[in-house]
């Protein structure tokens, strides 16, 4: 491929190209999902209480899935495992994208570990005000909500995706990675909740905020992209 090919496909606006008004609806929607899901928290609405007892169900079904798992599943949440594998990416995107001498090839790199850094500082003063109290296993605490696990992962894993993607050949590959982001943060958030470390509407929270966040972020990118 030549050098001003590459360029070019570096330019291309993620996650979807050709569809940015899907990601921006997207992103709306989340946003009002979480302030909606939040009003109904803090005022303990008919909402939280079929979260908890919703929790309760899955937090009891041992037979489906095994404590160890759940644990494992939730532990991929973890800033110690996500935030290693974002900055392997990040590494790759920036060498990429210099390589291929793209015109401010570190915006990309940049932008996505600014957005990571946002998370929590987002997430605490929300779990502050909020003040949810958690799972009876997590004893008389509050602030499990949004779930800054559930989160870390859709940004951190998200975040990898989206510095990806450009240099993904075919469509199928694509679309494998997509559905493999989504299992994978399925998976994270149905370990936080059998685990009992979190409500199943604490980490729906977390998803939400995530969507806005790499929205954001891809946004920068688009008006960072080189034209013509």
């Amino acid at each position: 491929m030549r050098q001003t090919d590459q360029i070019g496909r570096l330019g291309t606006t993620p996650p979807v190209p050709g569809r940015p008004a899907i990601f921006r609806w997207a992103a709306v929607l989340s946003a009002l999902l979480f302030l909606f899901l939040t009003w109904q928290i803090a005022a303990g609405g008919a909402v939280r209480r079929a979260d908890e007892r919703l929790g309760d169900v899955i937090g009891s079904s041992s037979g489906r899935l095994p404590q160890r798992a759940a644990e494992l599943l939730a532990d991929l949440g973890n800033i110690t495992v996500a935030l290693p594998v974002l900055a392997a990416v990040l590494g790759y995107a920036a060498w990429r994208a210099r390589r291929a001498g793209a015109p401010r090839w570190w915006t990309r790199p940049v932008t996505a570990t600014l957005t990571m850094a946002a998370v929590p500082l987002l997430v605490v003063p929300i779990k502050e005000t909020v003040a949810r109290t958690g799972p009876a296993v997590m004893g008389p605490g509050t602030g499990f909500y949004p779930s800054g696990h559930a989160t870390t992962a859709a940004v951190a894993y998200g975040a990898c995706l989206l510095l990806l993607l450009p240099y993904v050949r075919g469509a199928y590959v694509r679309r494998e990675l997509v559905i493999g982001y989504t299992v994978l943060n399925a998976a994270v958030g149905l370990g936080l909740v059998r685990r009992g470390y979190h409500w199943p509407l604490d980490v729906v929270g977390g998803w939400c905020l995530s969507v806005v966040l790499l929205y954001a972020m891809c946004a920068v990118w688009a008006g960072r992209a080189p034209r013509g």
